[in-house]
Formats: C-alpha cells, sequence, structure tokens
C-alpha cells in the first residue's frame, strides 16, 4: 500500500515514515500542506496520514482539495487538539479517521491497514495461485504448504500480481505500487526483485513475464500471453 504523510513536525514525520515502512508500506513524506497537495495529485495513495495543523495550506484546506478530486484516497488526521468539537469537525470536513496527539503508535498502524481496505477494492482473506498461498494480515507466504521467506519488496510485489487475479501489472505500476518515491524509475528493481522472488517461489513459476507490457500470475481463467 502507497501512503503519504503530511506533517510539519519533521521528527514525528520521519518517525511515522520508519514505522510503517517497517509495516511493509510504501510511505512518502510531505513536510507543508503545499508539498503534500502536489504529490497527491500526481501519484494515488491508499492513504493521507494529515496533521490537521499545517503552515501554509491548511490540513482541512488539503483534506477538501483531495476529497474534492474524486480519488479513493482515505484521509487520516492527526491533531494535537483532542476535543469533541475537534473531532467532530475535522470528520465534518470528509476525513476518514481522526487521531489526537500522542497517539500509541500500534493504533496508528492499525487504523492505516483498516483504511488502505477500504481505499481498494475488495480482496478475500488470503491470496492465492496454484500452491501458492499469500496471507496479507499476517505477512506470510507458503508454498505447498511450507513458509517462504520474503523481503517486504518481495512480498509487496508478490500481493499485487496476486490482487490482479490474472491482469498485467507493468514494472510502473509495482514501482509506485511498492516502492516510495525515493526510487529511480530507470532502475532494473523491479526486474531484479521479481527474478529473487521467482528464485524464492521455486519450480514450477507462477509469475509469467508479458513482453512489453510487465508480469502476470495468471489463474484459470485468464488468457494465455
Amino acid at each position: 500500500m502507497r501512503i503519504l504523510i503530511v506533517e510539519d513536525e519533521v521528527p514525528l514525520a520521519d518517525a511515522i515514515a520508519r514505522g510503517l515502512r517497517r509495516e511493509g508500506m510504501a510511505v512518502d513524506v510531505a513536510y507543508d500542506g503545499e508539498s503534500g497537495h502536489e504529490k497527491s495529485t500526481v501519484t494515488r495513495y491508499d492513504v493521507v496520514v494529515l496533521d490537521r495543523d499545517l503552515p501554509g495550506m491548511s490540513g482541512d484546506e488539503l483534506c477538501k482539495e483531495i476529497l474534492g478530486s474524486g480519488a479513493l484516497t482515505r484521509v487520516m488526521m492527526l491533531t494535537a487538539s483532542a476535543g469533541l468539537d475537534d473531532r467532530v469537525a475535522g470528520l465534518s470536513l470528509g476525513a476518514d479517521d481522526y487521531l489526537a496527539k500522542p497517539f500509541a503508535f500500534p493504533e496508528l498502524v492499525a487504523r492505516v491497514r483498516a483504511l488502505a481496505r477500504r481505499a481498494t477494492p475488495a480482496t478475500p482473506p488470503l491470496l492465492t495461485a496454484r500452491d501458492v498461498e499469500l496471507d496479507p494480515a499476517r505477512r506470510t507466504v507458503r508454498r505447498a504448504g511450507q513458509p517462504v521467506e520474503l523481503t517486504r519488496k518481495e512480498f509487496g510485489v508478490l500481493e499485487v500480481l496476486l490482487a490482479a487475479k490474472g491482469s498485467v501489472v507493468s514494472s510502473e505500476e509495482l514501482l509506485e505500487r511498492v516502492w516510495d518515491e525515493n526510487a529511480d524509475p530507470f532502475t532494473t528493481t523491479v526486474r531484479v526483485t521479481v527474478m529473487t522472488l521467482r528464485k524464492k517461489l521455486g519450480e514450477p513459476g507462477i509469475i509469467d513475464t508479458v513482453v512489453g507490457s510487465g508480469y502476470r500470475v495468471p489463474t484459470a481463467g485468464s488468457a494465455e500471453a
């Protein structure tokens, strides 16, 4: 999942980003409302974690802009104001969730995951193809009942491919959904990750390369390339 943190307290923003990346999420960071608005217009985010009290373009304004764009992005507002009136005001702007500072990080992670599920089409509890089984909640992969140890990026690539249900996923889309804005689009990052993922999954291979288009995990009903 792709997350945007918009928070002007730089140490807090960076700490949230590090923590969410450890949870396997692709995270971008903006330290003011204008930068957050710019990023949100060029990248499709599943969730924006948005400080309400931003200098310049406020969190309230940015929330309205995101919602007005028609994107499926979900917005979680962060604020130092924990009063009922503040929570009601934030939710009335269209925010999907509201979390007061200070907060417990595990709660933030749980809320972000819940919002991300609402930002994308529903997926089954388990994603499967042949004898490969991926559990998004437990972050586990098994093949023929045996655990397969994957890096966060390998897990993310496999999750996106399985969720596509036989459709081709381009390298560009994989880069956008699994990595963050610091990834160089001109590197062989995606190709190398797919290569190591194939090696770890073993034979017979389940990931097809569709020349000039991307990758896919065929399903019983998908057409042959």
